[in-house]
């Protein structure tokens, strides 16, 4: 693997890292002003629409997508050193129409949206016009382990019916929110894995129900959110079937790679602001007569945090790397691998950042609360930690099982 960024992927950093510097990081304090933190519905903090214009005027827009006809053309491994940029604020993504979950919505329309879905769907979210939700998650089973899905979308003549409850639908807050991709089991006899389909859902369709919003650490998170949403008898045409009925473990699966390489470098970028405030702190801090940089074990622990971060980021670029020259499928250690590692590594240096900080540390005066609670998070949210241990432990074991003769392991 070659470590020197392309000429591309530099003229993009330095792009971005201006941008950041001269429009988001000085809007965050704007933005949090602007935030209605009351009872839905909420509004887009003004400033969001002014950020958004001008990054799409700068040429700063769907990053994420390899496709250049539709963004920016880049690999995984050119994408990667963005959304760690983007990562280090909480509001940079959307600035950029590079937030989840609308990408990866759209890089499932790209890549499985009929001409219909993509020219309905697909164009208005590329244009930042719309947001959108993902509803796979159900709070009456163990949703790491997806076969246990409990919602339906079966096949009626021409038409889908859609029942079931889904939650932590990030997004579905949003004002602007208008669709839904619905993930539920279409024929309990197929296949464990061509049982599922994958089916949008306008938000105003008759019987989808948002029944509440649900706070993280306390916290909504206007004006996106994350709720919880019924389907009752939700009739669609079977020309919202994404691919067809059957097909949405495999969509899952293709669209879940990227939106973990993006999720692990922002994850970095996270990191990064936070120590970037830690170091700050412990020079500019003064106590018992020396900053707090020289007390007690404070030089180990910004050393450690420093190394572990450069190790996440590169076994993250070596994920990203490796999907795009052998595919998912030959880095999917490597995609669970950076899973467990990119969140916790972050949730640890901001909880470091945050002791530092002392009481400020859990104040608004510093976005490390904020930061910490979307590390903490992450490690459940693209899959518990330890859902990810076992893929990793099992492809680790299967050579040996196989030179052992033990089968399949």
């Amino acid at each position: 693997m070659n470590f020197e960024h392309s000429a591309r992927a530099r003229e993009f950093i330095e792009r971005l890292n201006a941008f950041m510097a001269e429009h988001v990081y000085p809007a965050e304090a704007v933005y949090a002003a602007q935030l209605d933190r009351g009872d839905r519905p909420w509004r887009v903090p003004p400033v969001m629409e002014e950020l958004k214009g001008r990054a799409r005027a700068a040429g700063l827009w769907n990053l994420f997508l390899p496709e250049p006809e539709h963004g920016a053309g880049l690999s995984n491994v050119e994408y990667a050193p963005l959304a760690e940029i983007m990562g280090r604020s909480p509001i940079a993504p959307e600035v950029f129409n590079c937030n989840a979950p609308d990408t990866g919505n759209m890089e499932v329309l790209v890549k499985y949206g009929s001409a219909a879905q993509k020219e309905r769907w697909l164009l208005p979210l590329l244009e930042g016009r719309i947001r959108s939700a993902f509803c796979m998650t159900e709070p009456e089973v163990a949703s790491s382990d997806a076969t246990n899905m409990r919602a339906t979308a079966v096949v009626d003549g021409d038409e889908m019916v859609l029942n079931g409850r889904k939650w932590w639908s990030t997004g579905i807050g949003h004002p602007d929110c208008r669709f839904v991709i619905f993930m539920g089991l279409t024929d309990p006899q197929a296949p464990k894995h061509q049982r599922h389909s994958m089916v949008i859902v306008p938000l105003d369709t008759p019987g989808v129900v948002i029944e509440r919003m649900l706070p993280v650490f306390g916290a909504l998170h206007p004006p996106h959110g994350h709720g919880e949403v019924s389907f009752t008898d939700v009739r669609v045409p079977v020309s919202n079937v994404i691919a067809g009925p059957g097909r949405g473990f495999e969509i899952a699966q293709g669209r879940l790679g990227p939106g973990r390489i993006h999720h692990c470098m922002r994850a970095i970028g996270v990191a990064e602001r936070a120590f970037d405030l830690m170091c700050e702190r412990s020079l500019t801090r003064t106590a018992f007569g020396k900053p707090l940089a020289a007390l007690g074990g404070n030089g180990d622990i910004i050393a450690n945090a420093r190394m572990a971060i450069d190790q996440a980021r590169l076994l993250t670029l070596k994920a990203a790397w490796m999907m795009d020259t052998v595919g998912v499928k030959g880095a999917m250690s490597e995609i669970s691998q950076i899973k467990v590692v990119a969140p916790s590594v972050a949730q640890m240096v901001v909880d470091q950042a945050i002791q530092m900080h002392g009481g400020a540390g859990v104040s608004d005066d510093v976005p490390l609360t904020e930061l910490f609670a979307n590390a903490r998070v992450l490690r459940i949210a693209d899959g518990p930690d330890e859902v990810h241990r076992a893929s990793i432990a099992k492809l680790a074991l299967k050579p040996y099982a196989a030179r052992l003769g033990l089968g399949k392991g």
